[in-house]
């Protein structure tokens, strides 16, 4: 625990627990002191106590508690409160980059006259290697043992990079790979609910909050642990102890009522929240749950919900504590006094649920009866369809978003070799897959009883569908054993394929080489049907182009039905052994089945078993050797996957000064909802590709090119893939695909990366320009280090995505807001402009700043941009080049 401060309030009181004493920081005396906090929606307690806690004088201040607390007034605040998390959850596609970075400031600290060992976590520090894990093999008994086989195959230097780590920093655990998706474990063991550490010979219980490398952090929030998504950068800023300023959030309350209808799943119920509070446009802002609804909802329920804030755009999606969280507590196994300690310590701080409603920014609501089974694609997760109507709405989209021809709709291609053609909307993906369903024994449970029904009657996916199932823990095996599901899961194909995030990540496999050829040679509509949280362009597979979440009991109806082109809800699906035709209603499970079955089989016994060894890991992991010290890492020469990124090349210990930018050339012209998937791709490298090419160079072959995921603690292979997403469009590039550009004066076509590199040996700065919702989906650093690397040092949007926002500060990019309905359309850019953004010699947060366009026949244009640099750290972090060299600066001075 860092240090607590001087506590001016008096705030600091004892809780006793079965006869052991806890110190902690009293909402209750603050209110005595400050003024009434009873209406104060739960998520802000936990801020006004982090501020309370930390209360010092300097960074953290009594006005920072009476800034939380005057939020009350008009239930929102323009003022910022600084926030530090208890501890810090990494996975290994994030979390790679993130050791990579501290491994570095190591070095960068050695340049400026510091130790190596003063870099070091100060709060706990988790990563769970998770999302390494591909679908190489499936549908077959050893495709676990197979593709655990191949992950530590490809994955070696990046295991025994972590290795080193492991040993090397303090504060810092590993969870080895096939354990579990990291978001899964957190909520089964990780997180406490009430977070202890020792201080000054005294014990301190707090709320358990954290940071996370990855935007499904908040899956956590359904616990009534406060976390959410950061990008790595943040994360390792906060884990060596620097408050994070934040904005105090509005608050948004969803009012639940009723129960779901019979037939109806979690995940039909998150499409709908999700759907609602996209269009509520709640980006920024925290959203927290109340109502009577809550009563009913099961905590694996709440945690689906809570797991998909980022496809809703919150920051968080909150449930407070009740008797629902300690039974859950119980269930996972965790620690009796710790559950007390739970309930005593949410109690005595006004954070346990009660029926008296907070005060909400705004709010909506929800009768739980009303919702209705849905799907959500094809491109976007809170693009919700009823299910009745997909078919309908996919022959809209087919034609439309699609972009496929009205005459060549029906278009079928025989699949050589294999006896049966394929054509538009066929399922060839069908996954039960990633941490928002897999967390939810209610849903696997159903998608078990589904396979049982239809094993019974003698059906089978149709051929051209690869089927998966990857749990989010080993837990889920457990109790899928124990129903007797297994066996029917896998006679449906559904075998286990992995533990970790696979085909929601874009780790999907490869499809069979018939039936890619016949995609591509008749440029067919693919689809897929996965049980994931995203469903972006180019995320899930390269071949295909429409994808649906979906809850997992309707992934396996997909897999029988074979296509998302007929109503699946009056269509057979199949025709049993003794010649019926089957319909979806004659395998789908009652409510009631799926919850005796649940009841009957999971245990806390489970749960105690699988996490009693969690760090032990595979035979595989055990058997790396750690060689060389640890106070600096010895970087590998050659190494296509590790390697010393250039961020601290050159450092002093003063920064440069702030100068304006002058003669940039804009890199693209980017349209709406351009996500962290299009700016820095997860999945498969072509060979074509400038990262393809530099690995061929290195004499990579391309079987073992891996993933720009696995990549991610390369950076000669990330600035390649910056903006490298196969469906990326370029406005520039007149509606293709791909990414390239132009490059001036001139006009040049070529790649995104080539024309990057040509303007830096011309001494060019360079300007990106999009439209709302930028930088939306995955807390991706390598979105806002790739566009770094790249030469760029502006965005211009018309709004940007919280994660990213703060990311491109952090990697000392200015993220800029037009204003007055202004856009880059409105303002005629064709990407020939050269822009200059002066008056950053005076830079505050939030400021206006002038934008001079010079077109390409000399005429000039000023434009004002809101500057989104929004706190006083966030100018300081820009002025020093990035957060990091911020830190670490500040690390050597105090040394």
């Amino acid at each position: 625990m860092t240090a607590i401060g001087h506590d001016s309030l008096k705030t600091l009181k004892t809780l006793t627990v079965e006869g052991k004493d806890y110190k902690y920081f009293s909402l209750a005396a603050a209110a005595a002191a400050l003024g009434d906090i009873s209406k104060l929606p739960k998520t802000l307690k936990v801020l006004l106590e982090n501020v309370l806690r930390f209360e010092n004088g300097g960074s953290y201040t009594v006005n920072d508690a009476k800034a939380v607390i005057g939020w009350l007034e008009k239930a929102s605040s323009a003022k910022e409160v600084p926030f530090k998390p208890a501890r810090i959850l990494m996975q290994d596609f994030t979390g790679v980059p993130g050791v990579v970075d501290l491994a570095a400031m190591r070095d960068g600290i050695l340049r400026l006259g510091g130790k190596p060992e003063k870099v070091n976590p100060l709060v706990p520090v988790d990563l769970v290697i998770d999302h390494s894990v591909m679908v190489d093999y499936a549908g077959s008994a050893d495709a676990l043992e197979k593709n655990i086989a191949m992950e530590f195959d490809r994955n070696g230097e990046r295991y025994r990079f972590l290795r080193w780590g492991q040993e090397a920093f303090d504060n810092f655990r590993v969870v080895p790979p096939d354990t579990g998706i990291c978001h899964q474990v957190n909520l089964e063991y990780l997180a406490q609910v009430a977070w202890t550490s020792e201080n000054g010979g005294s014990t301190y219980v707090y709320p358990d909050t954290l940071y996370g490398t990855d935007s499904h952090t908040t899956m956590v929030n359904g616990l009534g642990v406060l976390g959410w998504g950061v990008g790595g950068i943040e994360a390792e800023a906060a884990m060596l102890g620097q408050p994070i300023a934040m904005l105090i959030p509005d608050v948004i309350g969803f009012k639940l009522t009723g129960k779901l209808s019979e037939g109806v799943t979690a995940t039909d119920l998150v499409l709908t929240v999700t759907q609602m509070l996209r269009a509520k446009k709640v980006v920024g802002k925290f959203v927290e749950f109340y109502g009577a609804g809550l009563a009913d909802l099961a905590l694996a329920d709440r945690a689906t919900i809570a797991n998909m804030a980022p496809e809703y755009g919150a920051t968080c999606g909150f449930f407070p504590v009740d008797d629902i969280t300690l039974g859950y507590l119980h269930l996972s196994g965790r620690d009796e006094h710790r559950i007390k300690l739970v309930e005593a310590y949410c109690k005595a701080q006004g954070l346990w649920r009660t029926e008296e409603d907070p005060v909400f920014t705004d709010t909506l609501e929800l009768d739980l009866s009303t919702v209705q089974p849905s799907l959500a694609g094809p491109k976007r997760p809170q693009d919700r369809v009823l299910l009745k109507d997909a078919a309908a709405e996919f022959a809209k989209e087919l034609t439309k978003g699609l972009g496929v021809a009205a005459d060549a709709v029906g278009t079928k291609a025989a699949v050589a070799g294999k006896g049966y053609e394929i054509t538009h909307g066929d399922v060839v993906i069908a996954a039960i897959t990633s941490c928002t369903n897999t967390s939810n024994p209610y849903v696997l449970v159903a998608a078990g009883l589904v396979a049982r029904k239809a094993h019974a009657l003698g059906l089978t996916p149709k051929p051209w569908v690869k089927t998966s199932l990857a749990p989010g823990s080993q837990v889920v095996t457990e109790y899928l054993n124990k129903a007797g599901l297994s066996t029917d899961l896998d006679a449906m194909g559904f075998q286990t394929v992995g533990y970790g995030c696979t085909t929601c990540i874009g780790n999907s496999g490869p499809l069979d080489d018939a039936i890619v050829d016949a995609i591509e040679s008749n440029k067919l509509v693919a689809a897929s049907v996965l049980s994931g949280n995203r469903n972006f362009e180019g995320r899930v597979h390269a071949n295909v182009r429409a994808n649906y979440l979906a809850s997992p009991p309707l992934v396996v109806a997909y897999s029988l039905l074979g296509n998302i082109r007929e109503d699946i809800t009056t269509a057979v699906i199949g025709t049993s052994k003794d010649g019926k035709p089957v319909y979806l209603k004659d395998i789908w499970p009652s409510t009631q089945e799926v919850a005796d079955t649940v009841h009957s089989v999971l245990t806390r016994e489970m749960f105690l078993e699988r996490y009693g060894d969690v760090f032990k890991g595979p035979k595989q992991w055990q058997a790396i050797e750690v060689t060389g010290g640890t106070d600096t890492y010895a970087w590998p020469s050659g190494s296509t996957y590790v390697k010393n990124p250039p961020y601290f090349e050159g450092i002093t210990m003063e920064p440069k000064p702030v100068s304006d930018i002058k003669g940039a050339r804009v890199l693209a012209l980017l349209g709406d909802s351009i996500t962290t998937d299009h700016i820095s791709p997860a999945g498969n490298i072509k060979k074509s590709s400038p990262a393809g090419e530099y690995l061929s160079q290195h004499q990579v072959q391309q079987k073992d090119f891996n993933s720009y995921g696995a990549r991610r603690g390369n950076d000669d292979v990330m600035v390649r893939g910056t903006f490298a997403n196969i469906r990326i469009k370029n406005e520039m590039m007149g509606g293709a695909e791909g990414g390239n550009t132009k490059h001036f004066p001139g006009g040049q076509d070529m790649s995104i990366y080539d024309a990057a590199v040509k303007y830096k040996a011309e001494g060019v700065p360079l300007v990106v320009f999009a439209g709302q919702e930028y930088g939306t989906g995955s807390s991706r650093d390598w979105a806002a280090k790739g566009t770094m690397l790249l030469g760029v040092k502006a965005v211009v949007a018309e709004s940007f995505e919280r994660i990213h926002r703060s990311n491109l500060v952090g990697m000392g990019l200015l993220p800029l807001l037009f204003k007055d309905g202004v856009t880059r359309k409105s303002l005629g850019l064709k990407g020939d402009e050269t822009i200059d953004i002066v008056g950053l010699d005076k830079l505050s947060p939030r400021m206006d700043i002038t934008m001079v366009i010079t077109r390409a026949d000399g005429s000039k244009q000023e434009v004002e941009l809101l500057c989104r640099v929004d706190t006083a750290d966030e100018v300081e972090y820009y002025k020093h080049g990035g957060i990091l060299q911020y830190v670490l600066r500040g690390m050597a001075a105090a040394a």
